[in-house]
């Protein structure tokens, strides 16, 4: 059975899942202070995180989302995505955004059938922000993408 918690303290395990999701602990740290973060607990275990961020009164985003490999694939990432729209719309938000790089074929796809659509890329995001290279799929990062879904 899954639940969904409101969390205040992160712990080591909430993130390991945040790293899996961005790479850089001084960028979460950027944002994880003025973030809403949930945990998704399957049976009273850890396996998924949401993190969401106002931008404006009218946008928040899903800063950051993240089920540990060993869930994947069996719709808590889904479970979590409609969770964030749902909790959003309560709050009164008339958009709903999410952002990925380039090279993240999966989650861009995913996104999309979860009923985001492309607004915007920032080119060269993650070669500016980033110390370290980022490979995915034999595709280097480079741009941050942005998908936008209205409440």
């Amino acid at each position: 059975m899954n639940h969904i918690n409101k969390i205040q303290f992160l712990t080591k395990e909430h993130w390991s899942l945040l790293l899996l999701a961005d790479p850089s602990k001084e960028m979460v740290d950027k944002y994880i202070q003025m973030s809403e973060i949930y945990e998704l607990l399957n049976q009273n275990l850890l396996v998924g995180i949401i993190v969401l961020v106002e931008n404006s009164n009218e946008e928040i985003e899903i800063k950051n989302i993240a089920i540990d490999p060993a869930y994947q694939g069996k719709g808590l990432g889904k479970h979590l995505i409609h969770f964030g729209i749902n909790e959003s719309k309560k709050l009164g938000y008339s958009r709903i955004s999410i952002c990925t790089g380039n090279s993240s074929t999966h989650q861009l796809a995913f996104y999309k059938k979860c009923g985001f659509q492309l607004s915007t890329i920032f080119h060269d995001f993650f070669i500016q922000n980033y110390e370290e290279e980022i490979w995915e799929n034999g595709i280097q990062c480079k741009d941050l993408i942005k998908l936008e879904q209205k409440l």
